[in-house]
């Protein structure tokens, strides 16, 4: 027994004063609408109503839970309707967590026009390289790059970013341009360090025609 239908049945029953006109007014066949009700005082125990041939009354117990059912629909009207808006309309706290460059460069820039159009946000916003668990540390979305590991989580591609290799010309003066990729992993050059994940030091990989190749490197941070 669905027993939010059941409770609409009955109050439909009693406002109307006909199991007819209430079929109607739900767009139900009487047939279900007695359905209901029955099923909804032999789970109850009670007589609910009073039926004659020209009008159907509730019983004293009727009187009293139809009262408590009215309120309890509402109830759960308005739990409804606050949800459709939300939709049209989002409210409420929104936690997130991204990198330092696109906080810096990307989002906090657009947070004005973000506020204009969505007043109602409260937004908790990280900045960090680090993994986050969204699960244990109640995060509603990152922004990160690279390969979704996590197949419980969804995600969707916001846009791509290029990655270079660079060199301070100081640096240059004094280990020399390096004449091939693979000559970044021995002295006198060093890298800098970054761990896309714990424990695991980035690769960084150099294309060029066909041949690609892949530096570890060292490096003092």
């Amino acid at each position: 027994m669905d027993r939010f239908s059941a409770m609409q049945a009955f109050a439909r029953v009693v406002e109307t004063g006909s199991f007819t006109k209430a079929a109607e007014t739900l767009h139900i066949s009487k047939t279900s609408v007695t359905q209901l009700v029955q099923q909804l005082e032999a789970r109850l125990r009670v007589k609910l109503l009073n039926r004659t041939t020209r009008k159907v009354n509730a019983t004293a117990d009727g009187a009293a839970y139809y009262e408590r059912v009215i309120k309890l629909l509402a109830d759960m009207d308005d739990a409804e309707t606050s949800l459709s808006n939300a939709v049209v309309s989002p409210r409420g706290r929104l936690r997130v967590d991204v990198p330092s460059p696109f906080a810096r460069m990307i989002l906090i820039p657009a947070l004005p026009d973000f506020y204009a159009q969505y007043p109602d946000i409260q937004l908790d916003m990280g900045v960090s390289d680090r993994m986050v668990d969204l699960i244990d540390e109640n995060v509603d979305c990152v922004v990160r790059g690279g390969e979704l590991t996590d197949l419980s989580l969804v995600a969707r591609r916001i846009g791509e970013l290029s990655v270079g290799i660079y060199a301070a010309p100081s640096y240059l003066q004094k280990a020399g341009a390096p004449s091939h990729p693979s000559a970044l992993s021995v002295p006198p050059h060093y890298i800098v360090g970054f761990k896309w994940r714990a424990g695991l030091a980035s690769l960084y990989t150099l294309h060029h025609e066909t041949e690609s190749v892949s530096v570890q490197g060292h490096y003092r941070i």
